[in-house]
């Protein structure tokens, strides 16, 4: 049985989904999950491969959905980024990019996308 937090998540991954799909992406993968990393969308912009992360926090007093991504959380997406680039050679040769849902209520409303929102290091 999943708990609130966890369909609370879902909800939001859902949202984000829907908010992308609206925009014109493509959607090949939803919550892509290798050892070591997870990747919550991916589609395709044009002929850009991108990667999604979704991030919704209820409260903002630990900094809200933005400061939840950090180096370490940035790593781990693009760990399975590589991965799913590996296992999928024909989407090798594209360009990449990782976006970032921001939600900090359940609503596409109060949706923050941020293109292009990190970069590899």
């Amino acid at each position: 049985m999943r708990t609130d937090k966890q369909l609370a998540g879902d909800a939001a991954e859902s949202l984000a989904i829907a908010l992308i799909e609206r925009a014109g992406l493509r959607v090949l993968e939803r919550n892509y999950r290798v050892r070591g990393g997870e990747i919550d969308g991916i589609a395709l912009d044009g002929e850009t491969l991108v990667f999604v992360e979704v991030r919704y926090r209820k409260h903002a007093r630990f900094g809200g959905a933005a400061a939840s991504i950090d180096q370490r959380k940035q790593q781990r997406i693009i760990h399975a980024a590589q991965i799913y680039l590996m296992k999928n050679p024909r989407h090798a040769n594209r360009s990449c990019r990782f976006d970032c849902v921001l939600l900090d209520a359940l609503d596409t409303n109060a949706a923050e996308w941020i293109k292009d929102a990190f970069q590899l290091f």
